[in-house]
């Protein structure tokens, strides 16, 4: 369907008042809101002066059309004039006058949903402006047409006074409307701010918590591991001597006697065992605790567990049954440390089953590469909600057969602890009265008896990049430091042990070390002072990253500096740049009208490392080019006045700095001519920060990059 509601000729000024005021009625009665209305009447307005302006006459028609989907209004402004010459160029905005959008193409056809025009020299030019109708806005049927002819016919003639007065009060709406916006927009930059400022000081907060958290826990493993040695004396001597009491060395004991050397024996074979745990415990949490992989099968750790743990079993009511594993390879990992979980899980079962079986087996997932070895029981059960009490430090579970039955509370914490060192986990399934399955899982070969790392083809140096090396155990804290040098001048290589550090010394020498102070639980201290003390490295500059809060004692230990986490990225780049003497920045003229472009590549180059000068128009370009000439230029192309086109032209005429060009635009093959003398063209859309800074470092080059 298109049905031509109106058509008026265009001849003087009063035809646009009349033009506008009926633009505006038809909106209305068709059903746009208010904004729409407005939208539609100035960019119908707009079109229509032009038509009278530049070919002094002209015609405008309103339709209603239908597509499959949904209504629309269809505005047709025609003349007969000269035509528009360098039409691509206009809609593009190169080509721009001194009014801006209200001159009219260009706003016209942001303000409607579509826009065609036709044009011929000589041949006159034909506007259409599309507008959708609401989907919300009632169908346009022929009764409804109908009803609007009808009341446009009875409208009175346009007073043009009276239609300037409705225009101007639609701009001062529109100034409200938009000065409101403001305000809401400031109160809601004020709450971000007032957010951000509790943010911050939360994080100040957990951060000193944590680090007041991470002290009480090395005090507490430095507390067990002295006390657990302090207490095996004198245990090793009560055990030592209600043996030979026990075994009549200096004579008879009574029966009474006996059985109270034997409750003494077994007091300490208990205390014994707490404090062995205890000391495990503190070995593993302060990174003491080495693993010595060794390749053995399981039916061998079976074999041994299986003798080791039969004389637990009191009669025949509880059966102990290893399955044996088949088919499945070799295991290189800590053989005792495996055993030592299942010891525990294997103990536990026993001793809370007091009727029927504790079954063991082992089973192989070849896409994962790991063993998982389960014991399963018919014992008491655990209730779901004690499934993590249990492997907490010390955490016991009321029953009358753990009131019978004592124990330390340390064994399963210690299994999943050890499990967690060979880089597996323990799992649990149980409910009360069903018994329980404990499993542990872990990788078939540990990490460390993996296939070696080639570290020559892991740690290359990109060309024109200094080596940074990075070494810190923790994940997220190297990927941080990565992320803050990715778009620098400086390539981190990470190293997450010393042994590593080691080995990326022997292959390059960096230009700074990063140096974290706790690393998987050992203190990299003895590394720094080694680094100072041989004189391949002894003039390496040091940076000490930790947050032990211990700058003094780095200072003293031969550290140059000292960085606190989180580390700032634009501290952290400006301290690299001092230390590496590349502390000059490099120079970069951007040229180009849209604050928002500007705004992005500033926030694209990276803080500290470039000294960026704006110009919103080529002439302002070319006059900051003899004032303060930089080291290279990024050009926008769609500029108005002097484009960017023209202000290479001028630049080749006057200086040999380079230029990267910065454009939106699709380039034809002429276009691409004409921008020869660009060093690099690059998509704003595509634009990110690495891509722009690999692209100046391509054209500066190393040595552009230091000038």
């Amino acid at each position: 369907m298109n049905v031509r509601l109106l058509k008026l000729p265009l001849a003087g000024e009063t035809d646009i008042v009349l033009a506008r005021k009926r633009t505006r009625r038809i909106a209305e009665l068709i059903g746009f809101e208010a904004q729409d209305q407005t939208r539609i009447t100035t960019a119908t307005s707009e079109i229509a002066r032009n038509a009278l302006e530049h070919a002094k006459s002209g015609s405008i028609e309103f339709h209603i059309s239908s597509t499959l989907v949904q209504q629309r209004l269809e505005i047709v402004i025609s003349d007969r004039g000269p035509g528009i010459a360098r039409l691509d160029e206009v809609l593009n905005g190169s080509v721009r006058s001194a009014g801006g959008m209200g001159v009219g193409l260009i706003g016209a056809r942001r303000l409607m949903d579509d826009f065609a025009i036709d044009t011929a020299p000589n041949g006159g030019t034909t506007v259409r402006l599309i507008k959708y109708l609401p989907r919300r806005a009632p169908a346009i049927d022929q009764t409804a047409i109908k009803h609007i002819t009808q009341t446009l016919a009875a409208d009175t003639p346009a007073n043009p006074v009276e239609e300037i007065q409705h225009q101007n009060q639609d701009m001062l709406l529109q100034f409200g409307e938009l000065e409101t916006r403001q305000e809401e927009l400031s109160r809601i930059n004020q709450e971000l701010q007032e957010t951000n400022r509790g943010v911050v000081a939360l994080y100040a907060e957990l951060d000193d918590r944590a680090d007041h958290l991470r002290r009480a826990d090395e005090l507490k493993s430095r507390f067990l591991s002295n006390m657990s040695h302090e207490f095996r004396t004198p245990l090793n001597s009560i055990l030592a001597l209600s043996r030979l009491l026990l075994g009549r060395i200096d004579g008879e004991l009574t029966g009474e006697q006996e059985r109270q050397v034997q409750f003494i024996r077994r007091a300490a074979e208990s205390l014994t065992e707490l404090v062995n745990d205890l000391l495990d415990l503190a070995k593993v949490a302060a990174g003491k605790i080495v693993v010595t992989p060794s390749e053995f099968a399981a039916a061998e750790i079976f074999a041994t567990l299986r003798g080791m743990l039969r004389p637990l079993l009191v009669g025949d009511a509880v059966m102990l049954t290893f399955e044996e594993p088949d088919d499945m390879p070799a295991l290189t990992t800590d053989e005792a440390k495996l055993s030592q979980i299942l010891r525990n899980f294997i103990s536990n079962a026993i001793k809370f089953t007091e009727h029927g079986e504790v079954r063991v087996w082992a089973s192989y997932d070849r896409d994962t590469d790991r063993v998982t070895f389960s014991v399963r029981d018919t014992g008491i059960g655990i209730a779901e909600a004690d499934h993590e009490v249990i492997f907490q430090e010390f955490g016991q579970i009321a029953n009358p057969i753990q009131r019978r039955i004592k124990g330390t509370g340390l064994g399963l914490p210690l299994s999943k602890q050890l499990a967690e060192l060979l880089g597996g986990n323990v799992g649990l399934e149980s409910a009360p009265g069903q018994g329980s399955v404990f499993s542990v899982s872990v990788p078939r070969l540990y990490r460390s008896a993996r296939e070696p790392v080639d570290w020559s083809q892991r740690w290359q140096i990109e060309p024109g990049r200094l080596p940074v090396l990075v070494v810190e155990d923790d994940s997220a804290d190297a990927f941080a430091i990565e992320r803050m040098l990715a778009p620098s001048r400086y390539q981190p290589i990470v190293a997450h042990t010393v042994a590593e550090a080691r080995e990326a010394l022997a292959l390059h020498r960096p230009a700074v070390v990063l140096l974290d102070i706790m690393l998987e639980g050992e203190e990299t201290w003895r590394f720094l002072i080694e680094l100072r003390q041989q004189n391949a490295t002894a003039d390496l500059p040091v940076v000490v990253v930790s947050s032990t809060a211990e700058e003094s004692k780095a200072i003293n230990l031969g550290a140059d500096e000292y960085l606190g986490k989180p580390v700032d990225a634009e501290q952290l780049l400006r301290l690299l740049d001092r230390m590496t003497g590349q502390s000059s920045l490099v120079r970069v003229l951007l040229v180009d009208d849209e604050e928002v472009s500007r705004y992005l590549v500033r926030q694209l180059l990276p803080r500290g490392l470039y000294e960026i000068n704006e110009a919103a128009t080529g002439t302002e370009g070319l006059a900051l080019l003899g004032n303060s000439p930089p080291d290279i230029v990024l050009l926008d192309l769609n500029m108005p006045g002097m484009d960017g086109f023209q202000f290479l032209e001028r630049l080749s005429a006057v200086s040999d700095i380079p230029a990267i060009v910065l454009t939106s635009m699709i380039l034809d093959g002429g276009q691409r001519v004409r921008l020869g003398r660009a060093a690099k063209i690059l998509s704003k859309s595509d634009l990110s920060s690495s891509m722009l800074v690999v692209a100046i470092g391509d054209v500066l080059g190393p040595a552009g990059m230091a000038a």
